[in-house]
């Protein structure tokens, strides 16, 4: 450990002054990993808990409600029962399916973000395929005129940017209007363990934000659902036919490995459990000139740009890799050069495409929601940095970071060099507030 500080010390004087605040920022979380006897590699070895999801619920328990009903279904490729996607299941059952709405990535889940869905119709089953992204975000009455019973399918990834939250708002919001019943089939949410992040300010409300909740709020959609109608966030303070089918088995404080269930990919870009826990402080850099990954294996476990030069440098070398690994707040990173590509269906023309970036990678689970807002704090103030050193330029926070962060105030705390602390605790205020509000939704311990 002496040869090993000896060695910090005198790369920290040499590198540039960004390196030397990060490092510093993260010398205590190294200390207390290595006198814990902490492994790099975040682990999750619980026993697990088979969850039963609401799909599986409706089909056992519900099935007789759905008889003599004209139903609609929103839902994509996560919406399975066992090995069966749950439409196909629910027309073996001879369940009257009118049509399909689509959110985000298409039905089958293969479209790109940000990439217009068509109306059309299933392969498969010769169903109408209506779109809910690009121009329509909502059912309109002549679509939901021959519907009785809406039901919404949808694995969420429990962040308040991830579109398929706004569609299922929106979709209750046309019930509400049209006298429609609403059903959620709920899901686990893998980030439901916490809640973290910056509360959106109503006057930031849009697509990837309408409600005035934190990035990550730690409920399950059918838990949110019953918030928007409780609280009175629909339209005119509609109500409508809501009914949510519980899914069995599940606590908030469940990581996804405990519940049983596989992982099936929601979106394109979000291929795994690191990616999906990692992209609520990642995600936000898609309002900054920083690549997440988009157009690699690895996207939004990734951060980077051609002009940032820190992580580049060997700060700290691993004898065996030759890679240079850090921690920021105890969890831990390594200095990571990639190069975008395009992948069709995932990322078509991704940011810096076929340019070197130099940056980082996430290589742990985090093991508490307080560690990856500090850390993502602190690789947000390096990367704003750095590009106002290397670039001279001032436009690192494009208009978009505003409506991801939700509030104009992260922006004029980064710039003013608060430290991530002092930003976090910013929050709690609000964080409170909406805990107080969030309680009388939950339907599962936590």
């Amino acid at each position: 450990m002496a040869k090993m500080g000896k060695t910090l010390i005198l790369t920290l004087r040499t590198y540039s002054l960004l390196s030397w605040i990060l490092m510093i920022g993260c010398l205590s979380a190294l200390s207390g990993c290595a006198q814990s006897g902490q492994s790099s590699k975040q682990e999750f070895s619980v026993e697990k808990t088979v969850v039963q999801a609401g799909a599986e619920i409706l089909i056992q328990e519900k099935l007789a409600l759905l008889k003599g009903k004209r139903v609609a279904l929103v839902t994509n490729h996560t919406g399975r029962v066992g090995d069966t996607h749950l439409v196909d299941t629910l027309l073996q059952l001879k369940v009257n399916i009118q049509k399909i709405f689509v959110p985000e990535h298409g039905f089958r889940g293969e479209a790109e973000a940000g990439a217009g869905i068509q109306d059309g119709k299933d392969a498969r089953t010769g169903l109408p395929l209506i779109s809910l992204y690009g121009d329509r975000k909502m059912p309109t009455q002549e679509d939901l005129e021959d519907v009785d019973i809406l039901l919404y399918d949808i694995q969420d990834v429990g962040t308040r940017f991830y579109t398929y939250l706004s569609t299922m708002a929106y979709c209750m919001e046309s019930c509400a209007r049209d006298s429609v019943a609403f059903w959620v089939l709920d899901r686990p949410n893998p980030n439901g363990w916490y809640i973290g992040g910056p509360v959106l300010k109503p006057e930031n409300s849009s697509f990837v934000g309408l409600h005035s909740v934190p990035v990550v709020h730690g409920m399950t959609l059918g838990e949110y659902a019953r918030m928007i109608q409780g609280e009175g966030w629909l339209k005119e303070g509609k109500k409508c036919r809501l009914e949510v089918i519980q899914a069995k088995g599940y606590k908030h404080g469940m990581r996804w490995e405990e519940t049983g269930l596989e992982w099936i990919p929601p979106s394109p870009n979000l291929p795994d459990l690191l990616a999906a826990e990692y992209y609520p402080i990642l995600c936000w850099y898609e309002g900054t000139p920083v690549s997440v990954g988009r157009g690699t294996e690895s996207p939004f476990t990734l951060a980077g740009a051609p002009w940032h030069i820190a992580f580049k440098r060997r700060i700290y070398t691993d004898s065996l890799e030759g890679a240079s690994q850090f921690q920021v707040y105890g969890l831990g990173f390594q200095a990571k050069s990639f190069v975008p590509r395009s992948i069709p269906g995932k990322s078509a023309s991704p940011m810096y495409e076929n340019e070197i970036c130099h940056g980082v990678k996430a290589s742990q689970r985090p093991s508490s929601g307080d560690s990856l807002w500090l850390a993502g704090l602190q690789l947000l103030q390096s990367f704003h940095q750095e590009y106002r050193e290397q670039t001279k330029k001032e436009d690192f926070f494009r208009p978009f970071f505003r409506k991801l962060s939700g509030t104009d105030e992260l922006a004029v705390q980064i710039r003013a060099g608060k430290t991530p602390v002092e930003i976090q605790d910013s929050w709690k205020g609000e964080i409170a507030r909406f805990r107080a509000i969030r309680n009388k939704y939950l339907v599962y311990p936590e």
